[in-house]
């Protein structure tokens, strides 16, 4: 990634030395494999209230439906930020 289309500032903050700091946190499992067990920013502000991705990612997994999922923030002219989820049945 060579950075985010007019958003100087974000570049700047995402990209340190060369490298793209996505704010994920993984671990190196015994057999090589890399799997995320976390991320950095655990709270997405929409309209000034704190929504946790993990709530909202173990309400949904709850259903024998959803294998796995995950909550982020993207960015929303109105409220600042909005929920999307990604969804593995």
């Amino acid at each position: 990634m060579k950075g985010y289309y007019n958003r100087k500032d974000a570049t700047e903050e995402t990209l340190k030395d060369g490298w793209l700091r996505t704010g994920d946190i993984g671990i190196m499992t015994e057999d090589g494999y890399f799997k995320i067990v976390d991320r950095e920013k655990d709270m997405i502000i929409v309209s000034g209230f704190n929504v946790f991705p993990n709530e909202i990612e173990d309400w949904m997994c709850s259903n024998p439906n959803i294998l796995e999922c995950g909550a982020v923030g993207i960015v929303d002219e109105k409220t600042g930020e909005k929920v999307s989820l990604f969804v593995v049945k």
